[in-house]
Order: C-alpha cells, then structure tokens, then sequence
C-alpha cells in the first residue's frame, strides 16, 4: 500500500500541470478542468496497479481524462441559448493584443475537424509524440502524421487570411 501511494504522489506532482492545461483546453472552464483532472487522478489511484510501464504514465492519464470530458457530455444536457458562448466577446476586457491573438488561435484550431485537431492538440500543449498520439488514439503512426500536416497546413490557411497575424491592424 505504501508503494502505491508513493507511487500515486510522484504521478500527481509530475503530471498534474499537463493534465490541468490540457482539461482547461477541452472545456475551457478553469473549474471545469479542476473537476476533470480531479475525477482523472480517483480513477487512476483505483487503477494504478493496472499501469505496468510508469512511461506510459501520461498518456494513460490523459486518455483517462479524455473519457472523463466525454462522460460530462453524457451525463448533462445543455440548454441551447440564441447565441453562442464563443460569438460574444467583450473586447475590451481583453486588454491585450496577444490576448486578441491567442483566442483567435484557439478559435481557429477549434474550427479544425476533429480527426486533426485532437492530434495536433496533444502534439502541441501535451507535448506528445507522433508515435505516442498513435496510441492514445488507435491509430497508425503515418494517420497521425498525415493528420498533424494536414492540421497545420489547415490553420496555416486559415491565419494567413487574418489581419491580426500579418501585423495589420485597423
């Protein structure tokens, strides 16, 4: 038992500000992720003993919070409202134009489809591998690969129609 909770601690110390930043980025709610990386550490403390390779650490924790977010959809319904949450922002509270810049750049990765933009996001803020999103996903490496181009070259094209980014502001 003493093992496995030090075992547990060394996880939580290592990975929890991974696993924070990459629950924010799929619900964007801090209080949301809080709960998702929370729910992620009960289950993997229950399941510890089935984690045999501690390398495989991270990706494990993260298909476990994967599946936390996917849960939360399933256990509640949402009232749709007249406008959407992401098409009213107050500008002026975002003071900033790196502000300005970042959530237009989350904007745009959120409009990627999903096949490219999950890989890309795991490539980018969880700092995977290309061989390591493979297995978290079940795919072969050259989809992952293909996918990550195709991500790229997406938002790619989808930026260079933005002012914003090419210094061109009005």
């Amino acid at each position: 038992m003493a093992s496995k909770q030090v075992r547990y601690e060394a996880l939580v110390r290592a990975l929890h500000g991974d696993l924070f930043r990459y629950g924010y980025w799929l619900c964007h709610d801090k209080q949301v992720a809080e709960d998702l990386v929370q729910e992620t550490f009960l289950r993997a403390w229950r399941a510890l003993d089935s984690l045999k390779d501690e390398k495989a650490a991270k990706s494990w924790l993260i298909t476990i919070l994967r599946r936390e977010n996917a849960r939360r959809f399933e256990r509640k319904r949402f009232d749709m409202s007249e406008y959407d949450e992401m098409s009213v922002v107050d500008t002026q509270a975002i003071g900033h134009e790196q502000d300005l810049e970042n959530e237009m750049l989350r904007d745009k990765i959120a409009q990627l489809p999903e096949e490219y933009r999950e890989p890309l996001v795991l490539q980018v803020l969880g700092g995977y591998s290309g061989e390591e999103i493979a297995k978290q996903l079940n795919l072969n490496k050259n989809t992952v690969m293909t996918r990550l181009f195709r991500a790229r070259n997406q938002l790619k094209e989808s930026l260079e129609d933005e002012p914003m980014f090419l210094g061109q502001f009005n």
